[in-house]
């Protein structure tokens, strides 16, 4: 009599002690009915039913049914599961086809390939390897990012004629699993944060959590606890105060929505581009979102509703709000604070608080700022980026500088009209004897020291004072830096309209007349 399968056995008692008939349990389990009945009737000369056929071995159950085979089976030697199986985990490539024939050749009497795999299988599910973790997505909670795993020459240079591949980046958002893609001329930095910022943009709002596989551009340092983001990246992150937690290395189920979409995209999305040509990366894009959009309002095959429909209803809804402005994708570099008190990024200088001299500081540099940060995070400074040389290498705010450095500063940065202005402010006079400093020589920025020099008395001594020491000084002929400093300084002036006051009447004060 031919044996039959173990599993095959025990599906057919655990059929028929649910009350089939012996012509449902063949077309079940693929055997004949004939089969059926001489198999039932075996187990139950032998006592075997569906419980106690499931707790023995293999080869007990076939040497109690099949006595006959029971030496040729008992001979075959099985391998090491539990090394095949660790075999398979360190090394992603090696198949079980591979394995087999390595055991094979070591033992030619050994299983076939298809007992084999029958025993390895069993071995995983014994061993709970099988069993996978179901993920429960929340409305509006992760938004999964990642790069498709394949690209697409198909953007072309009008004027060269040049092709370049498109890079995809893909994001799946929370319940619904309603994608976002954009296509992209590389997988650098840039171009990952401005994909992320722009799906954001997209959803119309942030979810709790943003989780990326381990990739360079997401994560700087990939431990498998505590992964170090990228300072950029980090940076993103903060700005829309959003926790992002990077799947495991090596483990693709700790995202699986976007796993499994990638694969779903690149059949549908990149099957409908794969013969088109774009001679922009924005046409490609408006391309995508079209053919997305499609896609997503597609209904579901085992559940009402479609992405669309789940993400209108359920996930936008959940989203917390965007910031008011959209981040900017910026650079962070870190720089010690030289003895000059500014930090160089793309050869431009800018300053810092003289305060902070010698520390480490973070420079987040945008298309239209750069600002620095000390190491608490706490801004400090925040500055127009420059481009051009011709404005000068050097940005500084007067408020970073000590007080000796800020009138040395200040000093080079009046003019003959700034000097007028401020002269005119305080009187005639004042505007007089810096009109001479000015005209004196034979270029005015000979004065500029003198200007600068009278100007400061206004805050010694106060305008009214500069104002009536140059008064003086213009009187006597003598409009010098030096006689307007003596006069302020001894208080020699005294204002135009004062009127000495008279001795007051007193019994103890004598007088003129005493005198006679």
């Amino acid at each position: 009599m031919r044996s039959t399968d173990h599993v095959k056995i025990i599906e057919m008692l655990r059929l028929s002690e649910l009350g089939l008939t012996q012509r449902q349990i063949a077309a079940s389990s693929g055997c004949a009915k004939s089969t059926v009945g001489e198999v039932l009737k075996l187990c139950r000369e032998k006592g075997v039913g569906y419980e106690s056929a499931s707790q023995m071995p293999d080869e007990g159950l076939h040497g109690l049914l099949y006595p006959g085979t029971e030496t040729t089976k008992q001979r075959m030697p099985e391998p090491d599961w539990k090394t095949v199986d660790e075999e398979r985990a360190k090394h992603k490539s090696l198949n079980l086809q591979y394995l087999w024939e390595e055991y094979r050749a070591q033992h030619p009497d050994g299983l076939s390939y298809s007992r084999y795999c029958t025993h390895y299988r069993r071995y995983r599910e014994a061993a709970d390897k099988r069993v996978s973790l179901h993920h429960e997505r929340k409305a509006g909670e992760i938004m999964e990012v990642d790069w498709m795993g394949d690209t697409l020459p198909c953007v072309v240079d009008g004027s060269t004629e040049e092709v370049t591949a498109a890079h995809f980046f893909v994001a799946i958002l929370g319940y619904s699993g309603y994608p976002y893609v954009e296509a992209f001329p590389d997988e650098q930095e840039p171009s990952w944060i401005a994909a992320n910022v722009n799906a954001l943009q997209f959803y119309g709002g942030v979810p709790r959590i943003i989780e990326p596989d381990n990739l360079k551009t997401a994560v700087k340092t990939p431990k498998y606890y505590e992964p170090i983001l990228n300072s950029a990246y980090w940076e993103m992150a903060r700005h829309y105060e959003v926790a992002v937690v990077p799947a495991r290395i090596r483990k693709p189920q700790d995202k699986p929505v976007v796993e499994k979409t990638v694969g779903w995209l690149e059949t549908w999305l990149l099957g409908k581009l794969r013969n088109q040509t774009f001679f922009s990366f924005h046409e490609l894009n408006k391309a995508i979102r079209q053919v997305l959009l499609e896609l997503s309002k597609r209904p579901f095959q085992k559940r009402e509703g479609s992405r669309l429909s789940d993400f209108l209803e359920i996930d936008k809804p959940a989203l917390r709000p965007l910031p008011a402005q959209k981040y900017e994708v910026a650079d962070i570099v870190f720089r010690t604070l030289g003895d000059n008190y500014h930090a160089e990024y793309a050869s431009f200088h800018y300053s810092a608080p003289y305060t902070l001299h010698g520390e480490r500081l973070a420079l987040r540099a945008t298309g239209t700022t750069i600002e620095i940060f000390d190491s608490n995070h706490i801004r400090m400074a925040s500055h127009k980026r420059r481009y051009s040389a011709a404005e000068g290498r050097y940005v500084t705010d007067e408020a970073h500088m000590p007080p000796n450095h800020k009138a040395v500063y200040l000093s080079r940065q009046f003019d003959g009209a700034r000097y007028r202005d401020w002269a005119r402010k305080i009187g005639e006079n004042t505007l007089y004897v810096i009109e001479g400093f000015l005209s004196g020589g034979p270029v005015e920025e000979q004065g500029y020291k003198s200007c600068m020099g009278v100007l400061q008395f206004s805050k010694t001594y106060g305008e009214a004072a500069l104002e009536a020491a140059c008064k003086r000084a213009r009187a006597a002929g003598s409009c010098t830096y030096t006689t307007v400093k003596n006069i302020v300084k001894v208080g020699a002036v005294r204002a135009p309209d004062t009127v000495p006051k008279p001795t007051p009447s007193h019994g103890n004060i004598r007088g003129a007349e005493y005198y006679r």
